[in-house]
C-alpha cells in the first residue's frame, strides 16, 4: 500500500483524528436512553406551555395599555420560539423512532441471504450520474457498486460531460472517466473465468451423481475463497491512499470483502478440522456467492450524444434519460441535428437483414453501430459519483423489499454516513451534521415519514412506471419518471410515490457513505441547493394527504408533521434566527422557559453526536456554524419563493468535489462578519441599557459566528475569496459578435444543406426565404 503523497489535503488543527468508521449495525440503546428521550419530548411541550402561559399571557394581561408595537413584537417572537420549538421537537420525535427501530432490529443471517438469492434471476442495475468529476472519485464508487454480492448486476456510468470538449485538459479527464468502465471488467475477467470454472465443475459432479469426498470438496472450495480474498487484498496492497477517502476505500471495501470471504475460509477449515462438512446445497450457495462478487457488467452511457435525449443540466433528467430506454431496442439514426434514437420492432427483424446489435456501452463510446439495446432489470440502485457502498448494500436492501409485508415499498435505503478521519474542521463539523442527519431519517421511517435521500438507494422500477409523467418535446417523447422541477428532486419523488399508494423504508444498517465538502465554497453550493425546492414541494403534501383521506391507509398527523417540518423547518428556522439576531425584542418576553424548552434537544444532539463518535461540546459548533450558513439558507429558501412566483425553474448546481479549494461568492464570506459585527453592536446596545438576557444572547452569537469563520472560513481565504468577488463585480466581459445563422439554401445548389432543409421542413426555410425578400424589397426601394 502506498503512503499518502503529496497532494493529500494538510491537516488542520482541530480535525477529525479517528479514522475508522462506525460499525455496520447500530448499537442497542439502553432503556435508560430511551426514558430520557420521552422525559425530553414531554419537557420541551411543557416549557412551551409554560411560556405562553406564564409569559406571553401574562404581559398581555399585566400590560394592556402596552401598545400595538409591543402586541407585535408578542406575536411575532411568540410565533418564532413556537416554531423553532416544533423543529426541536420534531427533532426528538425522529430521534425516539430510531431508538426504537436500533432496538428492534436484527440483522438478517448471512446464510438466509445465501439461501434466497440462490438460483435468483430479477436483476440490479446501477446507475451513477456524473458530471465534472475527478475519475479517481469516480473509479472507486464504480468499484463500490462493482465489488456488491449480487446475481445479476449492471453497473452504469451515466457521464454528463459535454461529450465534445475543447479544452485539452478537461478532455484528458473525460476519456480518462470513459475508460473506467472497460478497466474495470478487463480487471475482473481473471477472476470471474476462475470461479465461474470453479463452480460449474462443481455442478457437473452433482449433475453426473458421482459420490463427492467431503474433505476434497471442501479443500477445493477453500481452495477457491483463498484465492478470492488474496485477490482482493492484492489489489488493496496496490492502491495509492492519498486521503481518508482512499483509506476507507481500501479499508472496507477491499479489505472489508476479503476478511468476509476469510470468515468462509475459517469456517470451512473448521469443518474439515472436524471431519464434517456443509451439505451439497451449501456447498453450492458458497459456489455461487463467489460468483455474485466477480460477474458484473459496467458500462458507460452518455445521453447529451442523442438529440432525442433531454439535454436539461441537471441529475434527475440524467437518470430519467436513462430509464426511459430500459428494456427497449432503439434505432440509431443521424439527423441533421445529431443522433436520434427510435425505438424499434423485435430482435428478429434487425437480424433478418443483418444490422448490428450492440448494448448501451458500445453505443455510448461512439461506436458506429445501428442499434442500441437497453436491458430492463427489477430493481434500479441510483448512487451518487461521490458515495460508496459497503459489499453487501443490494443483497441486504433488495432483500427487505422482497420480505413479506414490504410488497408497497418503493424506495430503501442506508441514509448515507460521512467519511471519518476529515482532515479540515469545517469537513469535520458537515461530516457530523450527516451522521446526526443519518440518525433522523431513520427514525422517521418509524412514523411513515421516510424520504429518499438522492445519494444511494435501491428502487423498485415498478413503483417508477407508476409515477412516470409523458410529454413531448420537439417531436420525441420524453418521459419523466424523477421531477426535475426543484433541485431536490429526491424530496419530490418521495411524495409523488406516496400519493400512488407506494412506502419508502430506511434499512437500519450504515452501508453506505458520501463525501462531505472539504471547504465553504463547496459547501455553500451544497446547502443552497439543500435549502431550494422545500416550499415548493408543500401542495404537492397537501394533495397526497387530501388523496389518502378515507381510505384505509390515512396519513396519520405524526407523519405530516414530520414531512413538513423536513420540507419547511429551513425556512423558518432562517427567517426565525434572522428576526431573533436583528430585532432587539422587549426583554419581558425572555423567560428561562425558553431556554427550557430547547434544553432537552442540544442534550439530545450532543449524545447523538457522542454515539456518533463526535465529541459533546460539537454541539456549540454546529451552532456556530449554523450561523455561518444563515445566508445561504436565506438565499436558497428565497430562490424557492422565487420560482413559486415567476415560474422559473431553478438551475441545478452541483457540489464540487475537487481536491483544491473552491472559492466562495464573496457575499456568503461577507455576511458572516456582518453578523459578528451587528452582534457586538447589539451587545454594546444591551450593556447600556441593562438589558443581560439581550446582552448574553447577542454575545453569545458574536462568539459563536467568530469561532466559525476563523474555523471554517478562514481569515485569508476570506480575504481571497472577497477580493475575488469585487474583481468580477468589476469585470465587464467583452461583447461577442453575435454569429450569423447559416443559410440553408445558399447561392449554389452545391452549398445547400439539403439534411437540414428535410429535417427541418418550413421553419428554417420561411426565416431564410423572409430575408431573402426583405433583401428584395430594399433594392427596389434604392
Amino acid at each position: 500500500m502506498e503512503l499518502p503523497s503529496s497532494k493529500s489535503r494538510r491537516r488542520q488543527w482541530g480535525a477529525e483524528k479517528r479514522s475508522e468508521p462506525l460499525s455496520i449495525v447500530h448499537p442497542t440503546p439502553s432503556r435508560r436512553k430511551i426514558v430520557l428521550g420521552r422525559i425530553g419530548i414531554l419537557t420541551t411541550m411543557l416549557a412551551w406551555i409554560g411560556y405562553v402561559v406564564t409569559t406571553v399571557l401574562k404581559q398581555l394581561v399585566d400590560n394592556p395599555g402596552a401598545g400595538f408595537r409591543f402586541g407585535v413584537e408578542t406575536l411575532s417572537y411568540l410565533v418564532v420560539v413556537t416554531f423553532l420549538t416544533f423543529s426541536a421537537l420534531m427533532y426528538l420525535t425522529a430521534r425516539q423512532g430510531a431508538l426504537t427501530r436500533f432496538r428492534n432490529h436484527r440483522r438478517v443471517p448471512r446464510g438466509e441471504l445465501d439461501r434466497h438469492f440462490f438460483d435468483y434471476s430479477d436483476g440490479v442495475t446501477v446507475l451513477i450520474p456524473s458530471y465534472a468529476e475527478e475519475p479517481e472519485v469516480v473509479r472507486g464508487t464504480m468499484w463500490s457498486a462493482a465489488l456488491q454480492e449480487f446475481p445479476d448486476l449492471r453497473v452504469v456510468l451515466l457521464l454528463d460531460d459535454p461529450p465534445f470538449p475543447k479544452d485539452s485538459d478537461v478532455l484528458r479527464r473525460l476519456e480518462a472517466t470513459r475508460a473506467l468502465a472497460g478497466q474495470i471488467e478487463e480487471t475482473l475477467r481473471e477472476p470471474a473465468m476462475r470461479v465461474n470454472a470453479a463452480y460449474a465443475a462443481y455442478r457437473t459432479l452433482l449433475l453426473k451423481g458421482e459420490e463427492l469426498v467431503p474433505g476434497t470438496e471442501i479443500q477445493r472450495l477453500i481452495d477457491e475463497y483463498e484465492y478470492a480474498a488474496a485477490w482482493l487484498e492484492g489489489m488493496a496492497e496496490t492502491e495509492s491512499v492519498e486521503d481518508h477517502v482512499d483509506e476507507f476505500f481500501v479499508d472496507l471495501v477491499l479489505m472489508g470483502l476479503a476478511r468476509e470471504l476469510r470468515l468462509v475460509i475459517l469456517a470451512l477449515t473448521a469443518a474439515k478440522a472436524q471431519r464434517t462438512s456443509p451439505g451439497g446445497q451449501r456447498i453450492s450457495e458458497l459456489y455461487a456467492r463467489l460468483t455474485w462478487i466477480f460477474n458484473v457488467k459496467v458500462t458507460t452511457f452518455e445521453r447529451k450524444r442523442f438529440a432525442s435525449l433531454s439535454h436539461e443540466a441537471n441529475k434527475a433528467m440524467n437518470l430519467n434519460a436513462y430509464l426511459s430506454l430500459m428494456g427497449g431496442r432503439w434505432l440509431r439514426e443521424e439527423t441533421a441535428d445529431g443522433t436520434v434514437l427510435r425505438p424499434t420492432a423485435a430482435l428478429a427483424e434487425a437480424a433478418a437483414v443483418g444490422d448490428a446489435v450492440v448494448t448501451a456501452d458500445s453505443a455510448g463510446s461512439g461506436a458506429d453501430v445501428d442499434f442500441l439495446d437497453v436491458p430492463d432489470t427489477t430493481y434500479v440502485l441510483t448512487l451518487d459519483a461521490d458515495s460508496l457502498l459497503l459489499r453487501d448494500y443490494c443483497l441486504r436492501l433488495v432483500h427487505l423489499l422482497e420480505s413479506p409485508g414490504n410488497e408497497n415499498v418503493a424506495v430503501t435505503q442506508t441514509p448515507y454516513s460521512s467519511f471519518r478521519g476529515a482532515p479540515t474542521r469545517i469537513e469535520r463539523i458537515a461530516g457530523a451534521t450527516t451522521d446526526i442527519q443519518h440518525i433522523q431519517h431513520q427514525g422517521m421511517t418509524s412514523y411513515g415519514a421516510t424520504f429518499w435521500v438522492g445519494a444511494n438507494a435501491v428502487i423498485r422500477k415498478q413503483a417508477l412506471e407508476d409515477i412516470v409523467e409523458i410529454s413531448t418535446v420537439g417531436g420525441f417523447e420524453v418521459r419523466t419518471y424523477i421531477q426535475d422541477r426543484t433541485v431536490i428532486e429526491d424530496t419530490e419523488s418521495s411524495v409523488d410515490l406516496g400519493k400512488h399508494g407506494w412506502t419508502l423504508v430506511n434499512y437500519p444498517e450504515r452501508l453506505s457513505y458520501s463525501a462531505t465538502p472539504p471547504d465553504f465554497g463547496s459547501l455553500v453550493v451544497q446547502r443552497r441547493r439543500w435549502a431550494n425546492g422545500g416550499l415548493l414541494i408543500l401542495p404537492k403534501l397537501v394533495e397526497q394527504v387530501r388523496k389518502r383521506r378515507g381510505t384505509d391507509r390515512p396519513l396519520l398527523l405524526r407523519e405530516v408533521l414530520l414531512r413538513v417540518n423536513y420540507m419547511a423547518s429551513i425556512t423558518w428556522a432562517s427567517f426565525g434566527l434572522l428576526f431573533l439576531l436583528a430585532y432587539p425584542y422587549d426583554s419581558r418576553l425572555l423567560s428561562p422557559l425558553v431556554f427550557l424548552a430547547a434544553l432537552p434537544y442540544f442534550l439530545a444532539m450532543g449524545s447523538d453526536l457522542r454515539d456518533c463518535g463526535h465529541r459533546f461540546s460539537d454541539i456549540f459548533r454546529i451552532y456556530g456554524f449554523n450561523l455561518v450558513l444563515l445566508p445561504v439558507n436565506l438565499a436558497g429558501v428565497l430562490k424557492s419563493l422565487q420560482q413559486a412566483l415567476t415560474g422559473d425553474k431553478i438551475p441545478f448546481v452541483r457540489t464540487p468535489k475537487v481536491k483544491d479549494r473552491t472559492a466562495a461568492p464573496a457575499l456568503y464570506v461577507l455576511a458572516p462578519y456582518l453578523i459578528v459585527a451587528f452582534s457586538l453592536l447589539t451587545v454594546w446596545r444591551n450593556w447600556e441599557l441593562g438589558n443581560w438576557g439581550n446582552f448574553a444572547f447577542a454575545a453569545f452569537n458574536a462568539v459563536m459566528a467568530a469561532g466559525a469563520i476563523r474555523s471554517y472560513i478562514g481569515l485569508a481565504n476570506s480575504g481571497v475569496d472577497m477580493y475575488l468577488g469585487v474583481l468580477n463585480w468589476l469585470y465587464v466581459a467583452p461583447k461577442k459578435p453575435k454569429p450569423e445563422a447559416p443559410a440553408i439554401i445558399p447561392k449554389t445548389p452545391e452549398q445547400t444543406d439539403w439534411e437540414s432543409l428535410l429535417y427541418h421542413g418550413d421553419r428554417r426555410l420561411n426565416r431564410d426565404l423572409r430575408g431573402k425578400g426583405d433583401r428584395r424589397k430594399r433594392a427596389g426601394a434604392l
